[in-house]
């Protein structure tokens, strides 16, 4: 019996491929790869999660009378133009369903569908996750939807008999849909790879339960006659593990989000340790090796920079990850207020570096091969044709013919005659531009370029805070900049014409490879080259004229301006502003508040951009606080900044000053202050740690106690904090630790300094009930771990991490962040605990 019964497993299975190799659809071979069925080539495919048709995104759609339609047609064109090739969404059942899980022909259905066949237009493949689980209210409350989720909830849909009955109806019916804008089925779509049953189940009980559930829910799938691979989540409930390894999966689903989620405040540092390896417990289990796997969701979320994602996605290729899709992009219409994830913030418009790093991170996904191992941080920085820098807030792909980059770069490529595609912001060896929109310049024939420009992007607040619809966070502002573009296949005088809609730049000429260009598309066209492109002309998966960009939503002058917290007294201040405006400043200035009631002038020079800056000399740098505010003179007006009053407008003896703190050389510098900086610590949640007065001049000091006895680490970092005192840091020989243990027995605490190349030094203090200064040579600090924090999804990721090479030393110019451990005890009735004041340096 046991061999007929592998047989006719060996029958079915042999079948499947057949089935598959005869149409496109993937399957998974002996060795858990996806393969198309028609070349048997590996599939790879990287996009977004988009949620446009249900849910919050459809009700702000409605409120703000904005076409679904039309939004999507909006956010897919830049998905092409970001390189993106797939498309991931859990479905929200709970909208599209009724109790007993029949399917529901409604609007959101209609939008999905819809959304498909778009994506299909620019070649862009989807994984669909018919189960989501969720409610439709984030960031609001639940509406009362019709489907069985919000009958039973996720845990009952998961144990309860007539749930998990509705479920499987529900996916019957759901496969056999047919798209109406396609006239195909799900089930029978080439463009649908696979299929993940539901998103995120969080299982208990038995494997055997875990492992009946599924293979209930792939009967009533393999009975529509679908012969996609089909998916289940494994990264979740990993102690039932082995009931998914037994279930009739071919493959399982993984999610990352190495920087924990819902900080509330952009997190600083250097965060390349956090992605440095996706490392799988069970990575060696041999019926997980025959199981492909995909990444359905993955952010560094409340990470503000660039150069993040084609770090995470060398680490999927190296963990077996054929798929993934970033979770999750903002739509264009009401990204201004990235209300719908505000811990997540991504749209090429407003997050235009970001949007570039997911472009690179794509191409990672498409040229790195598959279990490519590079070594460990840091030799992994620079990987094929690709690099990343924390430094240079930078990541890059460099290839005989695509020069691709999220920033400034001084990175030459090869033979910049051979390029046929550029997509960067900023400057580089083949385009300087002044802006900070991205742009794309693609090769069409030989002596003709299309080149895409979009609109600049200012973030005028930290996007991840308390958001809302009425709350502006980023600008959009359509203003002429010069635009330096070095191809030799163009020359140096070439023609430019513009293509879209609406474009009114006619009279445009290039002088010495230069233009003042605004945003929109052209055509480059060297001198003397005649094109057979016009507007209308299709290239690969777009139209030459396309361009989508909101309008300019800049509405007043900004002065983006974080004051320095302390400077040093006797040295100079060099001060950094950004004016935000709608065309260049008539003048700008800091005046500096004396002691004496007067005021000194300085002259902000322009640097480039929105950018300007000033030397103020330490002679002006009168008293213990400095006050000052900047003028911007436009139109003739002078308007006086923090308060955006106009200059001559009487604000009284309160009025509001940007101000700096003057210290001696000798005085501490303080890395860290609990009175000040406590919302910035990245740490574990804890429901008893809070911020008491010390009743001492207004101090504070921050209470943890831990509630197990593990170790319990917390990270600040302190480089704008200490910006202005960098010099002083050379001079300093001890780091100490003010404060005290918490109930009344003494606490081990281990503080380590983070430098902006990861290394990590450190050294164990032990700290009494009593309040004091403890302290440590700085000669006397060790190489230590790097603690992962904000503690990722999944759990099942490392806590403690090795980042520092055996020859590094520590450098006192290198350090940026402050790691502060408790270490565990022995014993486990009680857990011991500190109050931290602040931490400097001596």
């Amino acid at each position: 019996m046991k061999l007929a019964g592998a047989f006719l497993f060996f029958l079915l299975f042999a079948g499947q491929m057949a089935f598959a190799q005869q149409t496109n659809d993937v399957y998974v071979d002996k060795d858990g790869v996806m393969r198309w069925g028609a070349t048997k080539e590996e599939v790879h495919g990287f996009g977004v999660n988009y949620t446009v048709p249900f849910a919050y995104a459809y009700r702000v759609a409605k409120q703000l009378n904005v076409s679904p339609e039309k939004a999507i047609d909006d956010d897919i064109y830049h998905f092409s133009r970001l390189g993106f090739d797939l498309y991931r969404v859990h479905v929200w059942d709970t909208e599209i369903s009724d109790t007993l899980g029949n399917l529901l022909e409604n609007e959101h259905l209609k939008l999905l569908d819809y959304a498909l066949k778009k994506m299909k237009e620019r070649g862009i493949k989807f994984v669909l996750t018919p189960i989501a689980y969720w409610g439709n209210g984030w960031p609001e409350k639940d509406e009362k939807t019709p489907g069985f989720s919000r009958k039973y909830g996720k845990a009952a849909c998961l144990t309860n008999p007539d749930a998990i009955k509705a479920q499987q109806n529900y996916l019957y019916q759901f496969l056999n849909h047919v798209n109406p804008y396609t006239g195909v089925a799900y089930k029978n779509e080439p463009d649908l790879i696979a299929f993940e049953i539901s998103n995120e189940p969080q299982h208990g009980g038995k494997t055997s339960e875990v492992t009946a559930f599924i293979n209930g829910m792939v009967t009533s799938m393999r009975r529509t006659g679908c012969k996609k691979p089909v998916f289940y989540n494994i990264s979740h409930s990993i102690h039932l593990a082995q009931g998914y390894f037994d279930a009739d999966i071919q493959g399982g689903t993984f999610q990352w989000y190495p920087t924990g989620l819902q900080s509330k405040h952009e997190i600083m540092g250097n965060l390349l340790p956090n992605v440095d390896d996706y490392k799988i417990p069970f990575a060696a289990n041999p019926r997980f090796k025959k199981m492909a796997k995909i990444v359905y969701e993955f952010d560094a979320a409340d990470v503000g920079r660039s150069y993040i994602y084609p770090a995470m996605a060398r680490s999927f290729r190296t963990a077996g990850m054929q798929l993934a899709t970033h979770f999750a992009y903002d739509p264009t219409f009401f990204a201004y207020a990235n209300t719908e994830y505000d811990t997540h913030y991504m749209n090429l418009i407003y997050t235009p570096q970001k949007a570039l790093s997911l472009k690179i991170a794509s191409e990672v996904f498409h040229n790195v091969p598959l279990y490519k191992d590079f070594g460990k941080f840091p030799a992994d920085t620079s990987f094929g044709d690709f690099r990343v820098s924390y430094s240079e807030d930078l990541a890059e792909m460099v290839t005989k013919e695509k020069f691709i980059y999220t920033n400034n770069t001084a990175t030459i490529p090869p033979n910049a005659g051979s390029l046929e595609h550029i997509s960067g912001s900023g400057n580089s060896a083949v385009v300087k531009y002044e802006g900070t929109g991205a742009y794309f310049l693609d090769k069409l024939e030989s002596g003709v370029w299309r080149l895409e420009v979009l609109p600049d992007a200012i973030w005028v607040e930290d996007p991840f805070g308390f958001n809302s619809l009425d709350k502006t966070l980023a600008v959009i502002n359509w203003r002429q900049w010069p635009m330096s573009v070095q191809l030799p296949d163009l020359g140096n005088d070439f023609e430019i014409k513009p293509l879209n809609a609406g474009n009114s730049n006619t009279s445009l000429k290039s002088l010495k490879n230069t233009v003042d260009i605004s945003p929109g598309t052209y055509t480059l066209v060297k001198k003397g080259v005649s094109s057979k492109f016009n507007a209308d002309s299709k290239w690969k998966n777009i139209t030459l004229n396309e361009f989508v960009a909101p309008a300019t939503t800049l509405k007043k002058t900004y002065v983006l301006h974080k004051p320095i917290q302390e400077v040093s007294a006797g040295h100079h201040v060099d001060m950094k502003v950004q004016i935000v405006s709608l065309k260049q400043p008539e003048g700008a200035e800091v005046r500096i508040l004396r002691k004496d009631g007067k005021s000194e002038h300085f002259k902000l020079l322009h640097e480039q951009g929105y950018h300007y800056s000033v030397k103020i000399p330490a002679t002006a740098l009168d008293g213990d606080v400095v006050k000052y505010y900047v003028i911007i003179r436009e139109s003739g007006v002078e308007k006086r900044f923090p308060s955006g009053q106009e200059a001559n407008a009487l604000e009284g003896d309160n009025a509001a000053t940007f101000q700096m703190r003057v210290l001696p050389k000798s005085a501490p510098v303080t890395l860290f202050n609990a009175a000040t900086d406590h919302e910035q610590l990245l740490r574990p949640y804890l429901k008893t740690s809070r911020l008491a007065s010390t009743g001492e001049n207004g101090a504070s000091e921050l209470n943890i106690s831990p509630e197990k006895p593990e170790d319990y680490a917390m990270r600040y970092n302190f480089k704008a904090k200490i910006a202005g005192r960098n010099g002083d840091v050379l001079n300093k020989k001890k780091l100490t630790f003010h404060g005290h243990a918490l109930n009344q027995k003494s606490c081990a605490v281990q503080l380590a300094l983070i430098g902006k190349d990861g290394s990590v030094f450190g050294a164990t203090l032990n700290i009494e009930p009593k309040n004091g200064a403890y302290a440590v040579l700085l000669n006397d600090l060790k190489t230590v771990d790097f603690k992962s924090l904000p503690r990722p999804y999944p759990g099942f990721l490392p806590y403690a991490l090795l980042t520092t090479p055996e020859s590094s030393k520590f450098n006192l110019n290198n350090i940026e962040t402050l790691q502060i451990s408790i270490l565990p005890t022995k014993e486990t009735k009680s857990t011991a605990g500190i109050a931290i004041g602040s931490v400097t340096l001596d």
